[in-house]
């Protein structure tokens, strides 16, 4: 019995932390370019000859900053919204 319960202790810690490796998350981007357009919840900069579309999360630092024409840095991470297995 006490054997049974070491190995889930084992199998649940060994679920925990390999968690705890994929927590680490996604890769962090920065984009600089030109505000071209915005609103509460969506910003448009251009980066060259490239418009980028960003959606603003609620708790996003500074978005209510972000004014047409100014120069901004952006740190984005990437996520997935859904995922479903190709046919």
């Amino acid at each position: 019995m006490k054997t049974k319960m070491a190995l889930s202790l084992i199998a649940a810690a060994n679920l925990i932390l390999s968690g705890a490796t994929f927590a680490a998350g996604a890769k962090s981007y920065q984009i600089t370019g030109t505000v071209v357009a915005a609103t509460g919840s969506m910003v448009t900069v251009q980066k060259g000859t490239e418009r980028l579309e960003i959606d603003l999360d609620p708790t996003t630092k500074g978005s209510a900053d972000l004014k047409i024409g100014s120069t901004v840095t952006i740190d984005k991470v990437q996520r997935c919204v859904s995922a479903r297995a190709a046919t």
